[in-house]
């Protein structure tokens, strides 16, 4: 049965679907030996060969099911780090930059990659699996998964200011010459003074850079940033540079999160700005900085 590629390399652990269609605009996949530069890409997965940057990708199903112990399901891994400050998100390789699957052992039974993004002068919690199923449903607009950012900023952060973070702020995009105002988010002012202030954002979308883009819309370089939470994750335990697999249970939650969420805002679910940030997710799990 033929499905979009994306989705299937997804699967595979290649990339995130997203991350999937940038390859193929780039050119750099190629099926049964043409490279392939527009989408759709339709596939079989048990017929065609797929290759990335000339390296053969196995599509087969899985095999040994409920195998791999904690944070598998078959061949299906759930990482969780804490991801350190200079460290690249990205899979793909470039110059001598570090990324965060170097951080893990050369010998695990399978690809991973980073669910969504967390620019490399950030740090903190970063979700890595091979499920490009979970990982659509947690960065796509349209569910609003919660994600908690600690953001230490220049300058005293007024009420003001923290109401007009919370409505939503206009930002640009200038690749399009176009934008558009953020999503409502949940704003907690940890520490503030006349020229340093700790702020905690939750924020339910993931446009690039989005927190640093928000808090220099209204005038405050952001001097740390760090993600304590993503949904039901926290950092609890993980020191910079540290992993730990998914517990059973977490995976559990995590795939009913989605469906949990969007039930709870009723909000329409083509529309990723109407999604509102839930108070309900308090300032907690900061791990080691």
């Amino acid at each position: 049965m033929k499905e979009r590629i994306q989705k299937v390399l997804a699967n595979a652990g290649v990339a995130s679907r997203r991350n999937v269609e940038e390859m193929v605009l780039q050119g750099r996949v190629a099926v049964n030996g043409k490279v392939v530069r527009e989408l759709p890409v339709l596939i079989d997965a048990e017929e065609d060969e797929v290759t990335v940057d000339d390296e053969r990708v196995r599509l087969g199903p899985a095999k040994g099911k409920g195998k791999g112990g904690p944070g598998t399901a078959g061949q299906r891994l759930y990482l969780l780090m804490n991801k350190p400050k200079g460290v690249y998100s990205t899979n793909v390789a470039q110059g001598e930059q570090v990324r965060a699957i170097d951080l893990l052992p050369h010998d695990l039974p399978g690809r991973v990659y980073p669910v969504g993004r967390l620019d490399a002068e950030s740090r903190g919690l970063l979700l890595l699996t091979n499920d490009g199923e979970l990982t659509n449903q947690l960065t796509h607009p349209r569910y609003g998964v919660a994600k908690t950012y600690r953001a230490v900023v220049d300058g005293f952060v007024g009420p003001e200011m923290v109401r007009e973070l919370s409505q939503g702020i206009w930002l640009a995009d200038k690749g399009k010459g176009t934008g558009a105002k953020t999503g409502r988010s949940h704003i907690k002012v940890i520490r503030k003074g006349r020229d340093r202030s700790v702020l905690e954002i939750t924020i339910r979308e993931g446009r690039n850079r989005q927190v640093r883009r928000m808090l220099a819309r209204i005038g405050h370089k952001v001097r740390d940033l760090m993600r304590v939470k993503m949904g039901p994750l926290t950092l609890h335990g993980l020191g910079p540079g540290q992993f730990r697999p998914l517990t059973p249970r977490e995976v559990r939650e995590l795939r009913r999160l989605p469906q949990r969420t969007h039930a709870a805002t009723g909000e329409d679910a083509g529309d990723p700005e109407a999604a509102t940030a839930d108070p309900a997710y308090p300032a907690s799990g900061r791990g080691p900085a």
